[in-house]
C-alpha cells in the first residue's frame, strides 16, 4: 500500500457493498444499483455537497461495469483536453456500445458554455458515457442541452452515524491505522470540523495521529482542536466550509450590519467560491429578508448576478460588495417569505378546495352556460380600480396570508388594503 496517499485515498471504497450512506442511489433498491445490473449506464451529473463520494461512485460505476474511465477536472481542464479525451474513447470503446467509456469530469460547474457544448456531439452519439460532478444546482450551472441528456442524482449530506462508519472502516481497514492502537475518546471535534465531508473528516484524523505520534493513541476533543484548528484555516480557503460562511454572510445582511456582511464576503473570495453562487444568494436574499420594504433590492441584486456572469474576477468583487452592502443597509421585511409559507401550510391541510364560479375560467360554451366567470366583476371598469368581490374559496374567508410589516412602504400598503 502506498502511504504517501492520503489517507482518504487509501480508504476510498472500491464496490458498492463498501460504500457507505446514499441508500436512495446505492442500495439494493437504489437506481444506480439497478443500473449497473443492467448494464446500461447513462450519463449521469452528481450532485452533493464536498465530500460525499461523487468521484468514489463514478469509479465504482466504471470499475463494476467494466469501461475504461477517464478524468478530468474542470478547474485545469480546456476545450482541447475534453476534445483530446474523446477521441482517446472513440477509439477505446464502440458506438453506442454498452461498454462506452466513461469520462468523469469533477467541478462540471466550473466549465463555462463552450467547453460544456464542446461534450455535446459526443453524449449524443454514444462516444462516452459523461459523468459530471458538482456542488453547485446543476439548474443553474449546467447547460439545458447538456443537463437534457443527462439524469441527475443527489447526494445527500453525510449524518454523524455515516461519518463514524467511515472513521471505523479507516481504522480497521487501512494498514498504517491497524498498526496503531486508537482509541476516539471523543469524537465531536472530528466530526464538527468536517463539516460533513468525509475526506476532510479523513484528512484531519490522520492530521492528528501522525501529530500525536507513538503507538497507543487517545484522541480527545482537546487534542482534535489543538492539533487542527491552526490547519482549518487552511482547509477555509478551499471553499470547504462553503455553508458555514454563506450563513454566516446571509445572516450578517439580514441583520443590517454591512461590516459583517463584507467581512464573510471577503472571506469567500479569498477562499476562491464561486461568485455566481454568492449572486444567486443575494437574489434570495433580497426577497426574503427585503421584499415589499424595498422591491428595488431584488433588482439589484438580479442585475449584480447578471453583471457578475459577465465581468468575472477580479472586478466582480466590487459589484458583489456593493450590492451586499446595499442589502444589508436596505429596509427589511420578511412578510411575503411568511404569507406563502402561511398559504403553503394551509394548502397541505385543506388541499384542493373549490374554486370561486366567478373566477373560474370559461374557454367552451358549456362552461359558459354553467355560469363559468359570469359574476366576475372587471377591477378596471371601477373608481380606483378596485370592486370588492371574493378571491378565495369559501372555507377560507377572512382569512389573511399577508400581514405588512411595519416599514415606510409597506405601511402605504396597509393603508391602501384598508381603504
Amino acid at each position: 500500500m502506498n502511504f504517501d496517499a492520503p489517507l482518504a485515498e487509501r480508504v476510498r471504497p472500491k464496490s458498492l457493498d463498501a460504500y457507505i450512506s446514499q441508500e436512495h442511489l446505492v442500495g439494493p433498491n437504489g437506481s444506480l444499483t439497478q443500473q449497473i445490473k443492467s448494464g446500461f449506464i447513462p450519463s449521469i451529473i452528481f450532485w452533493g455537497p464536498p465530500g460525499t463520494g461523487k468521484t468514489t461512485l463514478a469509479e465504482i460505476i466504471a470499475q463494476t461495469s467494466g469501461r475504461p474511465f477517464y478524468q478530468l477536472s474542470a478547474i485545469h481542464a480546456g476545450v482541447k483536453d475534453v476534445r483530446e479525451i474523446i477521441e482517446k474513447a472513440k477509439q477505446s470503446g464502440g458506438l453506442f456500445s454498452t461498454k462506452n467509456p466513461i469520462l468523469f469530469i469533477d467541478e462540471i460547474h466550473r466549465f463555462n458554455k463552450s467547453q460544456q457544448d464542446s461534450l455535446l456531439a459526443a453524449v449524443e452519439k454514444g462516444w462516452v458515457t459523461l459523468i459530471g460532478a458538482t456542488t453547485e444546482n446543476p439548474s443553474f450551472e449546467v447547460v439545458p442541452a447538456l443537463l437534457s441528456r443527462c439524469q441527475v442524482y443527489t447526494l445527500q449530506a453525510f449524518t454523524k452515524s455515516d461519518l463514524e462508519k467511515i472513521l471505523q472502516r479507516a481504522m480497521q481497514e487501512d494498514e498504517f491505522m491497524k498498526s496503531k492502537q486508537i482509541t476516539i475518546l471523543e469524537s465531536e471535534a472530528l466530526l464538527r470540523l468536517s463539516g460533513g465531508d468525509a475526506r476532510k473528516l479523513l484528512n484531519t484524523f490522520e492530521l492528528v495521529v501522525n501529530a500525536i505520534g507513538g503507538d497507543a493513541i487517545e484522541i480527545t476533543n482537546d487534542k482534535v482542536m489543538q492539533l487542527a484548528q491552526k490547519n482549518t484555516v487552511l482547509y477555509d480557503k478551499t471553499g470547504e466550509q462553503h455553508y458555514d460562511i454563506i450563513s454566516a454572510f446571509i445572516k450578517s445582511i439580514r441583520g443590517s450590519d454591512p461590516d459583517g456582511a463584507v467581512y464573510w464576503l471577503a472571506r469567500m473570495i479569498e477562499g476562491g467560491e464561486d461568485l455566481k453562487f454568492i449572486a444567486r444568494r443575494l437574489i434570495i436574499s433580497a426577497s426574503e429578508d427585503i421584499g415589499l420594504a424595498n422591491p428595488t433590492a431584488l433588482i439589484m441584486a438580479n442585475n449584480t448576478f447578471q453583471a457578475v456572469s459577465v465581468i468575472g474576477y477580479p472586478e466582480s468583487r466590487i459589484l458583489l460588495s456593493q450590492c451586499a452592502i446595499y442589502l444589508a443597509t436596505s429596509a427589511k421585511s420578511n412578510s411575503s417569505y411568511l404569507a406563502i409559507g402561511k398559504a403553503q401550510q394551509v394548502v397541505k391541510q385543506t388541499g384542493d378546495l373549490s374554486i370561486p364560479i366567478h373566477l373560474r375560467n370559461a374557454p367552451t360554451k358549456l362552461m359558459k352556460e354553467l355560469g363559468y366567470g359570469e359574476d366576475y366583476k372587471y377591477p378596471h371598469d371601477y373608481p380606483g380600480h378596485y370592486v370588492a368581490q371574493q378571491y378565495l374559496p369559501d372555507e377560507l374567508l377572512g382569512t389573511h396570508f399577508y400581514e405588512p410589516a411595519v416599514n415606510t412602504r409597506e405601511n402605504e400598503i396597509k393603508s391602501k388594503l384598508r381603504r
